[in-house]
């Protein structure tokens, strides 16, 4: 739930992905690229984004 909440935050653009707590992160990561987001998550989580 928590890591909906921060995946959201961060396609709003009011987080971003590396102020996501680290115990959510992986989880938040899921959700995005769930939802098709993959330049939101950087390419240490399975996304497409440079850290």
């Amino acid at each position: 739930m928590m890591a909906m909440f921060f995946a959201q935050r961060v396609i709003l653009g009011k987080t971003a992905f590396s102020e996501v707590p680290a115990a959510l992160k992986q989880t938040c990561a899921e959700v995005l690229i769930e939802s098709g987001l993959l330049e939101l998550v950087p390419v240490s989580f399975g996304g497409t984004a440079e850290e």
